[in-house]
């Protein structure tokens, strides 16, 4: 009997089309999640002109994931294959997030997306359960990348900047993402503007129409942007551990710019944890680990201090900055060749 459900189980791991299961139910106690980083933004490169930083993470990406119990290690643009590869092999899951660049820079963050996307279903497709999580351009992004990610990016124009509750789909109680919510965050989110947009772009129906992709990913709740227009707010993938939302559940508990009226009431905190606390339990059901604790250790975001860059100006609170390419990086430089 034992053989027979083995068999089962490998048939609907590998049979095409067939979604893919999880084959531990034991959770890993020490989940460490992958973070993509992204070009840096004009405003913060003036901001550090001599250091010529090339990209960033928002802290309260970083942040969320911790406080669901998770670690965070930064994942950077610009590499190869290889590194992706190698990378994806010691960790449990890649949140993309959002953020304000385009698609269409070389080396940037949706060419380092794309291969993560692509590695993630090879991870998958072999047995090891991983998942991915977009969050707004993160979101944006995944669906493009489903679509081929031609020349025309799979996205429409629309413009939303507010607080919004979400308008679930029928069959929403049977999704990964919400079966397992309460029913007080449930009415949160049904009831209450407590989802915040922040987006230029937006992902339709017509655009899962047009890439044939309602056969792959299943939409589950809608919001309206400040014209009227209907865009998806949360999605999943019907076959991979695949997961996007067009809003930002991490600014609620880290972002406090004041002109951005973003809900910080207790009701909002509770159903915006839900996201984040779901996405790092389905990376507790991956094994991926590093050799050891001081390579673990050599990786983990720690190694690096954020800046306050919301005395600057900026719209996130906190930002972590990676490889300088100005002056400072090269005085850094000098001193270490001269106590070399």
């Amino acid at each position: 009997m034992k053989g027979v459900l083995l068999l089962l189980v490998a048939c609907c791991m590998y049979c095409k089309g067939a979604v893919v299961v999880r084959t531990n139910d034991v959770l890993n106690e020490r989940p460490i999640i992958g973070v993509l980083s992204q070009e840096q933004s004009l405003y913060l490169h003036t901001k550090f002109p001599e250091e010529n930083y090339t990209s960033y993470i928002a802290a309260s990406y970083v942040k969320s994931v911790e406080a669901a119990g998770a670690r965070v290690v930064p994942i950077l643009i610009g590499k190869d294959r290889s590194y992706y590869a190698e990378l994806m092999g010691k960790i449990n899951g890649v949140l993309f997030p959002g953020g304000a660049t385009y698609f269409n820079q070389s080396n940037g963050y949706a060419d380092a997306g794309q291969m993560i996307y692509e590695i993630a279903m090879e991870l998958n497709e072999a047995g090891n359960y991983f998942p991915i999580f977009g969050t707004c351009l993160g979101f944006e992004l995944l669906i493009i990348l489903a679509s081929g990610r031609g020349e025309k990016e799979n996205r429409k124009r629309c413009y939303s900047y507010q607080n919004d509750h979400l308008h679930f789909e029928a069959d929403y109680r049977s999704s990964k993402m919400f079966k397992g919510a309460s029913e007080q965050i449930i009415d949160i989110l049904k009831n209450q503007n407590v989802t915040v947009n922040a987006h230029q772009f937006c992902i339709v129906d017509e655009n899962l129409k047009a890439y044939n992709l309602t056969k792959e990913w299943r939409v589950t709740s809608y919001s309206y942007d400040e014209n009227g227009l209907e865009f998806i707010a949360s999605v999943e993938h019907k076959k991979y551990p695949f997961y996007g939302v067009q809003f930002h559940p991490e600014k609620i508990s880290f972002e406090w710019k004041l002109s951005k009226n973003y809900p910080h009431s207790y009701d909002s905190l509770v159903a915006n944890r839900h996201f984040m606390d779901f996405f790092v339990k389905e990376c507790r059901y991956n094994y991926n680990s590093f050799s050891n604790a001081a390579e673990e250790n050599k990786y983990l975001i720690y190694n690096y201090s954020p800046k306050f860059t919301g005395a600057l100006g900026s719209a996130y609170h906190q930002c972590y900055l990676f490889e300088p390419r100005g002056s400072v990086a090269s005085a850094k430089n000098d001193v270490i060749q001269k106590h070399k």
